[in-house]
């Protein structure tokens, strides 16, 4: 056997011990009792589905609680807590039923707002939710109040969680740019790239109604963009249709 051809079977043989390993994980995991009834109550992304989207929804949601695990810090992690978690990532790639956040595998719950440097303590605590990197990579941390908070008023367009994973969604290309390429066909780029600009632009002019924090960079246009789009559809189709619309062929393609 050729040193390339072992190399070969090496990494045969620890992707399907990896994959083994993460079917057992989501076939052993139980989901909490009440969780039908917890979505039913906060999350009417689930109630608008049929039957069968529920079922899958849910299957979604274990898979990624198996797979990736809450943790709290000073602050009890509950039930209620991992649902919504769950739900909301699930809600940005719902229309791909084989996509999995891969560059994931904890989320840290805070008691309370946080600065950048992760603490709890200050008056420079104006942090609800940050995507980990360097030695906080594929970790994700968010303030339970902003959590429960996203959920309890799912019509005002502001929600941490699917800012933030819409924020890892974009960083699955290797960079988070604002350019979420996964969610996007090569003739896709250049229109969605100078839509953002055109609407950053505007919103600098004061002439659009847009969260004014996706001001910041391209990055943050796209994460306060796809809280619109989840939360206040028909408010964001009608006042600003072509970036609807493209929001639309990202996160619902046509099959």
């Amino acid at each position: 056997m050729t040193i390339s051809l072992i190399v070969a079977v090496v990494i045969i043989a620890a992707l399907l011990y990896s994959y083994a390993k993460r079917k057992k994980q989501i076939q052993n995991y139980q989901l909490p009792v009440k969780t039908r009834d917890l979505l039913a109550a906060h999350v009417p992304f689930y109630n608008d589905l049929d039957s069968r989207g529920k079922q899958q929804f849910e299957d979604r949601i274990k898979d990624f609680l198996a797979t990736t695990n809450v943790r709290g810090v000073d602050v009890a992690v509950e039930d209620l807590d991992r649902i919504l978690i769950a739900a909301g990532a699930i809600m940005l790639i719902f229309s791909f039923p084989d996509w999995k956040y891969n560059n994931i595998s904890e989320i840290l719950l805070y008691k309370d707002s946080f600065s950048t440097d992760f603490s709890t303590d200050g008056i420079d605590r104006n942090v609800l939710g940050m995507v980990g990197d360097g030695a906080m990579h594929r970790q994700m941390i968010l303030s339970k109040p902003s959590l429960r908070a996203s959920f309890k008023n799912p019509v005002d367009g502001q929600n941490t969680i699917i800012h933030e994973f819409a924020h890892l969604i974009d960083k699955a290309d290797g960079a988070v740019d604002g350019v979420p390429e996964y969610l996007l066909s090569h003739p896709q780029v250049r229109p969605w790239i100078e839509m953002v600009h055109e609407q950053i632009s505007r919103m600098k002019r004061g002439r659009s109604d847009i969260n004014m924090y996706g001001a910041t960079n391209d990055a943050e246009f796209f994460a306060v963009v796809a809280e619109a789009f989840f939360e206040q559809p028909e408010k964001m189709k009608s006042r600003h249709p072509e970036l609807y619309a493209l929001l639309d062929e990202m996160f619902h393609p046509v099959k």
